[in-house]
């Protein structure tokens, strides 16, 4: 169970690193928004992403990082800030922050929902994916334009970082969150797109059964475009689980 634990807690970390390294391309984009925002703050409005809301500007557009429009807010007056505190670390950002840490929460109870993978073959989603596997679960959907593709690009990144481990002790798995649509030649052409490997599985089903899935997952949601933007990533040998935000 230690072992387990472990391996579990080495796969958040990779996470961590990949999610690092993809960031590290968006670094223009986040300078020019902050220096929108600095601009936007002193008019009282500003237009930011409904996605990603650390994305802010002066103007509509379109964010640069998921090419959604930009919307427009309100914002309250503030006072400048001090050159001496611009880079002081509040506690808020002394702490760990709701974008990047990883938080324990109790076991969760994992059905043995019958589902299909993107090749088409049934499987029971806890007997044949979860089960003494350390597992990374996302939640997507192929007409997606926001951040599935991100996520998706982030587990391709993790694969690969992980290397010959998936498939044998750890398990990735991206459940579809609209079913209906998502039929599994549907998430075959999508895996394929992002050169999914062995031990990466796309999952989906009849749309009741993905449905109490999700519900036991805590991922569900009415609206598919509202989904959780969460990676659920535990051991169920060692009750285990913990989410961060994908």
């Amino acid at each position: 169970m230690r072992r387990n634990m472990k391996s579990t807690r080495a796969l958040v970390a990779l996470f961590f690193v990949a999610f690092i390294c993809a960031a590290g391309t968006e670094s223009v984009s986040a300078h020019a928004s902050q220096k929108g925002r600095a601009r936007a703050t002193r008019t009282g409005v500003e237009y930011t992403c409904p996605m990603h809301p650390e994305v802010k500007a002066k103007r509509p557009g379109t964010c640069p990082k998921c090419r959604m429009d930009l919307r427009r807010v309100s914002v309250a007056p503030q006072a400048a800030v001090p050159a001496d505190n611009r880079n002081s670390a509040t506690p808020e950002r002394a702490g760990s922050s709701s974008n990047s840490s990883a938080t324990p929460e109790a076991g969760l109870r994992i059905p043995d929902t019958n589902v299909l993978d993107q090749d088409g073959r049934r499987l029971n989603f806890y007997s044949d994916l979860v089960k003494g596997k350390t597992v990374a679960i996302d939640f997507i959907f192929t007409t997606c334009n926001g951040v599935c593709p991100t996520m998706t690009a982030k587990f391709r990144q993790l694969q690969q970082a992980l290397g010959d481990r998936v498939g044998r002790d750890i398990q990735l798995i991206s459940i579809s969150v609209d079913p209906t649509t998502d039929v599994p030649a549907r998430l075959h052409a999508y895996a394929a797109k992002f050169h999914a490997g062995p031990g990466w599985t796309f999952v989906t089903g009849d749309k009741p059964e993905i449905d109490a899935l999700l519900r036991a997952l805590g991922a569900f949601a009415p609206d598919k475009t509202k989904h959780p933007q969460t990676i659920l990533i535990g051991n169920e040998a060692a009750n285990y689980w913990t989410r961060t935000l994908g």
